[in-house]
């Protein structure tokens, strides 16, 4: 039971830091490269958030994640991403 646990902590850990690689990806194209506005930015957003749904959604159909702790993932990222956003459209 404790190598699941381990097994399920890993997930989310990795999820989590996918959701971290994401965030940063963004602010480093939003200080470096474009603005919010640009057809190339919104390209990068919607490929790696749907990426990491489809990694969500594997590891909860796996059993490796709660689908609740999934949605709380995406839900998080999501918020700091609408935060990142607006801050550089009310620059």
């Amino acid at each position: 039971m404790a190598k699941t646990n381990s097994i399920n902590n890993a997930a989310y850990d990795q999820l989590n830091k996918d959701a971290d690689r994401i965030l940063q990806l963004i602010k480093v194209q939003m200080d470096n490269l474009t603005l919010p506005q640009c057809p190339l930015y919104e390209e990068v957003l919607d490929t790696q958030m749907f990426g990491l749904q489809k990694e969500v959604d594997f590891a909860a159909n796996l059993g490796l994640i709660d689908i609740e702790m999934g949605k709380e993932i995406m839900l998080r990222l999501e918020k700091e991403l609408s935060k990142l956003h607006e801050a550089f459209t009310n620059v």
